[in-house]
Parts: C-alpha cells; sequence; structure tokens
C-alpha cells in the first residue's frame, strides 16, 4: 500500500492561507478520484479541495477552523500499490520541516495547554483569530482588550503567531504595559450597559415570544467586518450624475436577439456599462488607484470587480481582469461567466483577488440611486441605478420639447484622502459621456 499526501493548493497569487470549515470525508471512508474531501474558506469564497487519487482516508492533519497555510499537508490517503508517500506537490520539503524543532516544541505545548480560568471570551470580536493563536493568548494571560490591540501582519490585519509571540516578547521586557486576564474578568460586572447587552445576545435563541436572535453567518461577519472597516479606514465622499441612455436601450433591444445566436449569450446592460467605465479608467488612471500608507499604488491593470448575488443573499465582488482590453463580446462573457458562478456559489479564490475598481448595480433592487461603501483597498465604487422611462427636455435646432427617454443615476463614491472632488466629479461625468455618445448602429 501506498499513502498520497494531500496538500492545501494554491488559490491565487495572493492568497497565502485558509481556514478549514467542514471535513467531508472521515478517517476509514474510501476515495474516489476527484471526490472532495474538505471544505476551506478564503476571506469570502468557500471552496472544496479534491483528491488527486483514489483509496482510503486514513488521516486528517488539521481540524475544523484551524488555518492552512497553502502547500501544507491536510490529509494523508492510502492508495492500491507499493512505494513511499507521493505528494500533490513536487517540492520535498515543507515548512513544517524547515522550523527549528525548539519552535515545534514550543507551538505544540501552547496549542496543547488549556488553562480554563483563564478563557477569554473571543464573541465580541469581529477579527478571526486562529486556535493557536487564541491558545497563546490564554497561557501568556493577554486580555481580550490587549489582544484586539495587536497589529496583525497577516492577511487582512490577522494576527499570526508571530505577532502574539513578539507581543510576549515585548510585554516581558517591559515595552508594553501588563493587563492581567484576570483584572478584565473581576470588572467584568461592572462593564457598561453595552457590554452587558453584547453578552445577553449570546444567551438563548429567543429574546421573548416573538422575537428571535439569528446567529451571524462566516460570510455575514467578513462582509460585516469589511465594510465598517471600509469606513473607518476612507474619507468617502460621493459624487451623482444623471445620464440618458436611451440609445443604449433601443440598441440593446434591436440587437440583443442576434447578439443570443450567434455568441450565445444573453446581452445585459451590464457590460455595456463596465465597458464605459474601464475607459473612463483608463483616461483617468489616478483613479485607478490605491493607498499604502502614507505612499498611493498606481495600478497598470485595470480590473474591474462587479457586485454579484450569492445563493445566500450575501453579495460578493469577483473581478474582471484588464477589464480595458476586452471588447463588448468579451466583456460579456466574463460577466455572464462570474455571475453564474457566483449564483452557483462556485467561484474560486482567484476570481475575487486583485481588483482595482468595483461597480455595483442597485437598480437590480429597484433603486435609482446609492451611496455604496468602498472595497478596500481601492479608492473608488461606482453605484447604477435603476433605468426610468420619464419625460425630459430635448435641445434641438428648431427648439425644444418634451419626450420620453431613459434615464438613470451614477452614485461615485469615493477616497476622499486622496480623491478630490474634481476628479471624482470628473470621472463620472466621463463615464456618463461613454454611455450618452453610445452608437446606435454599432456593430456588436
Amino acid at each position: 500500500m501506498a499513502k498520497f499526501e494531500l496538500k492545501l493548493p494554491k488559490m491565487g497569487e495572493s492568497v497565502a492561507e485558509a481556514t478549514i470549515t467542514t471535513w467531508l470525508k472521515e478517517v476509514g471512508d474510501t476515495i474516489e478520484l476527484d471526490d472532495a474531501v474538505v471544505e476551506i474558506a478564503t476571506d469570502k469564497v468557500d471552496s472544496e479541495v479534491p483528491s488527486e487519487v483514489e483509496g482510503v482516508l486514513v488521516e486528517k492533519l488539521f481540524d475544523v477552523d484551524d488555518v492552512v497555510q497553502v502547500g501544507q499537508v491536510i490529509a494523508v490517503i492510502e492508495t492500491e500499490g507499493e512505494g513511499a508517500i507521493e505528494s500533490t506537490s513536487e517540492e520535498t520539503t515543507t515548512k513544517v520541516e524547515e522550523t527549528p524543532k525548539e519552535a515545534e516544541v514550543l507551538e505544540t505545548q501552547i496549542a496543547e495547554t488549556v488553562v480554563a480560568g483563564n478563557a477569554t471570551d473571543f464573541s465580541g470580536s469581529s477579527k478571526f483569530y486562529s486556535p493557536l493563536v487564541k491558545n497563546i493568548a490564554a497561557t501568556e494571560n493577554i486580555s481580550f482588550s490587549e489582544l484586539e490591540a495587536i497589529s496583525g501582519t497577516g492577511k487582512d490585519g490577522r494576527v499570526t503567531k508571530n505577532d502574539i509571540l513578539q507581543f510576549v516578547d515585548d510585554r516581558k521586557n517591559g515595552k508594553i504595559k501588563t493587563q492581567p486576564v484576570k483584572e478584565e474578568i473581576k470588572a467584568k460586572p461592572e462593564a457598561t450597559p453595552v457590554k452587558k447587552q453584547e453578552v445577553a445576545k449570546a444567551a438563548p435563541v429567543v429574546a421573548s415570544g416573538e422575537d428571535e436572535i439569528i446567529e451571524m453567518t462566516r460570510m455575514g461577519k467578513l462582509i460585516a467586518h469589511h465594510m465598517v472597516e471600509s469606513v473607518q479606514t476612507s474619507a468617502h465622499v460621493q459624487s451623482f450624475i444623471e445620464a440618458d441612455v436611451t440609445n443604449i436601450w433601443n440598441w440593446r433591444k434591436k440587437v440583443k436577439g442576434d447578439f443570443m445566436k450567434r455568441e450565445g449569450e444573453n446581452l445585459t446592460f451590464t457590460p455595456i456599462f463596465m465597458e464605459a467605465v474601464a475607459k473612463a479608467l483608463k483616461d483617468f488612471p489616478m483613479m485607478n488607484i490605491s493607498v499604502s500608507g502614507d505612499t498611493i499604488v498606481k495600478k497598470k491593470n485595470i480590473n474591474l470587480g462587479m457586485a454579484a448575488a450569492l445563493p445566500d443573499g450575501n453579495l460578493i465582488v469577483p473581478v474582471i481582469k484588464n477589464a480595458d482590453q476586452l471588447n463588448l463580446v468579451g466583456m460579456t462573457k466574463a460577466v455572464n461567466d462570474l455571475a453564474n458562478r457566483a449564483r452557483n456559489n462556485a467561484l474560486k479564490p482567484d476570481d475575487i483577488q486583485g481588483g482595482t475598481y468595483t461597480v455595483t448595480n442597485v437598480g437590480t433592487f429597484g433603486s435609482i440611486m446609492g451611496t455604496p461603501i468602498i472595497n478596500q483597498p481601492q479608492v473608488g465604487i461606482l453605484a447604477l441605478g435603476a433605468i426610468r422611462k420619464v419625460p425630459a427636455v430635448i435641445e434641438t435646432p428648431e427648439g425644444d420639447f418634451i419626450g420620453i427617454r431613459y434615464k438613470m443615476f451614477l452614485s461615485h463614491s469615493y477616497d476622499h484622502r486622496v480623491v478630490n472632488g474634481a476628479l471624482g466629479g470628473q470621472f463620472v461625468q466621463r463615464v456618463k459621456d461613454y454611455l450618452e455618445a453610445w452608437d446606435v448602429n454599432r456593430e456588436f
């Protein structure tokens, strides 16, 4: 019998780790080729790790909620035949092997230590802490407030093992004032009403005969944290403008049937709007930036994020890479593909990485305008309002008259730390210009 090491696969350039959410197979289960063995989560996307071999699961190396690095072995599968342990990667040296023995011993001791009297309540935190970090906090008497104050160097500011060990070292050297957990626990009875209310929420599911307390999903918690973080980071400012999209409305109505026959794709308004946004970003490259501390990162590629609905009703932002290089047919295929995979919960981690500007269609829900929250670390987001048939003044050489036109509002939220009102207004004006200049005789 041979043994096969199932490793956490690479899931995109910027994805370095994932959290185990569900084991789909148990030790002793028979596994077929391409069977999903475990479910993992990275930021907003849930994915499955399939088996590359047939055999029997003989060992699971991580538990649910454990954070695993890309390339680490997560399970061992016994296969038919003889030979040494095979690997999903050509690399023969793993990160665990590179770790000094002393560090392994320390990590094992900390991970296995449970100090009941010093257990810290993490329910009030919007941050994610790995079981190892929690155990270190309990072992070293690190209070909840101290842990929350640690500046994490992991993805999305996550506190890593090295971060908390550095905190422990600094505290021992007197660089940080000690705040024992016991003092914090002793002070809890005299806490503010807000804290008491937070504790009460975690108690019974039903608060009264008619009220029900619903636990937020993992996705909901991530989105909530991301939204609050964005508002606290960026100085949000909005500019609004109304665009006449009558030419686009009539053109799409005329060609959508032929478009479906030739391309096999449904032509919606979204790819048309995305094309206009991509052109405007090319005209105003300082909208295609991000902020890193006191520096500005000017992005080379125009990667458009588009808010799409997930099966549970939450929104996710898959990314159209190099959107400015796509023609309308290519843009339509990209939009439809990402939207369909979002609805079927089939997006991959790399599909939501690398966005430089985001577009959200609030008109889908009937809203005529909105004030969207910037998708960090970007500096702008455009909300597309519902298209309405309205009476409007039409100017002609023969004079003005009233006519029926199709119009919509464009709502532009931007980061006033780096984008002033002139740039923010000029950008959304340019999007409007591209939409209103649509050629009704255009070929697709």
